[in-house]
């Protein structure tokens, strides 16, 4: 190797175009002890308040799929049973369908449909 090839791989020697580890000893020094901690437990604080958000929508979901959904899906489903009971009737033989207290229709239903629930 030459001489100016040596030299290339050499730190400059001026002080102001060195290193200076005083300047970033500031900037890479780590947080003081009480700010970890307050960081470390507002991250507790925040994972808490996350599962315990996970878990109540899980509850919600869990009361749906469990009881809201089948309750409203059987009062429907007889509706539309009803109804197209009554148009087949009509369809198939000369009779009119009606029905004779409508609220009365309405209640048997609702009993209906929570009687198996």
């Amino acid at each position: 190797m030459t001489s100016t090839e040596e030299s290339s791989f050499v730190l400059p020697s001026n002080p102001s175009d060195s290193y200076n580890a005083s300047d970033n000893d500031e900037m890479d020094s780590l947080p003081s002890s009480s700010d970890t901690e307050s960081t470390i437990s507002g991250d507790e604080d925040n994972s808490d308040a996350e599962k315990e958000w996970h878990e109540s929508l899980q509850q919600i979901e869990l009361l749906l799929t469990i009881m809201v959904v089948p309750y409203i899906g059987k009062y429907f489903g007889r509706k539309a049973a009803y109804w197209g009971w009554g148009k087949f009737m009509e369809w198939k033989f000369p009779v009119e369908v009606t029905i004779a207290d409508p609220g009365a229709f309405k209640a048997a239903g609702i009993v209906g449909a929570a009687s198996a629930l």
